[in-house]
């Protein structure tokens, strides 16, 4: 990165490690890009107890947004995945406690999580007449070392010979998270390569599976996960309405 780089620790499977981090941020935030995820092929669990995938990929974001929105100045970022297309929101054990752990379905829930989030997220910025912009993305089929753990050893196996042929590069992978930050998108916004089905390609605007856009499913997670995390939206907001059938939103 040109210019001048502060490096700072930052656990997202840790809310202490959030607050310490948050704390320390005493300037204007012009761009927070939520980029960190995990997948584990077992049941593990972050510090305060959380599914690690669950915690790191959505609580952990979704604790520091809240925690630095009222020092943000133009946009939040979160980069999801097209795995949130076969997933659900399971409110009865979003912590898999009950049921016999799936590692992709658990990862799915959790980008899942990163959407709905963004999309509440930018529907509370509207009802608080801020200028600031929600986006999601994600990087399509990338090589970047991160090992797809789905629990299946052949799908891992098969993922793990093709992905150096077939996915593009870090640089490909970047390019929807570069637009969602810096680009001409409206809020609410996702954004993924173009072509081969959300493969690789150009970064353009892309529209998410419907489930990722259900206002009461989105409500409900905001809901939980600031009981959860006991962080809040900080800005103060007037009454959001919500056509049903089209999810449009007004202040």
């Amino acid at each position: 990165m040109n210019g001048e780089v502060d490096v700072r620790p930052l656990n997202l499977a840790s809310l202490a490690s959030i607050r310490s981090f948050a704390a320390g941020i005493d300037g204007p935030v012009g761009v927070l890009i939520n980029n960190a995820g995990t997948m584990t092929d077992k049941l593990q669990h972050t510090a305060d107890g959380f599914e690690l995938q669950f915690g790191i990929n959505h609580l952990g974001h979704f604790a520091l947004t809240n925690l630095l929105l009222n020092r943000i100045t133009e946009r939040v970022v979160t980069v999801s995945s097209t795995a949130h297309r076969s997933a659900q929101i399971d409110f009865d054990d979003l912590q898999w406690e009950r049921r016999k752990y799936q590692p992709f379905g658990a990862y799915g829930q959790s980008k899942l999580a990163n959407l709905l989030f963004t999309f509440e997220l930018q529907r509370r910025l509207i009802a608080a007449g801020s200028p600031v912009i929600a986006s999601s993305a994600h990087p399509g089929w990338a090589s970047t070392g991160f090992r797809i753990t789905s629990g299946n050893r052949l799908l891992d196996a098969l993922a793990a010979v093709s992905t150096p042929v077939l996915a593009h590069g870090p640089e490909g992978g970047s390019l929807p998270t570069l637009l969602a930050a810096v680009g001409d998108v409206p809020g609410g916004s996702f954004i993924g390569p173009s072509r081969f089905g959300g493969v690789r390609g150009p970064a353009a605007l892309t529209e998410p599976a419907a489930g990722a856009k259900a206002p009461a499913v989105a409500s409900r997670l905001w809901e939980v996960s600031e009981r959860l995390t006991n962080t809040h939206f900080p800005l103060i907001s007037g009454p959001v309405m919500t056509d049903q059938a089209t999810g449009d939103t007004s202040a």
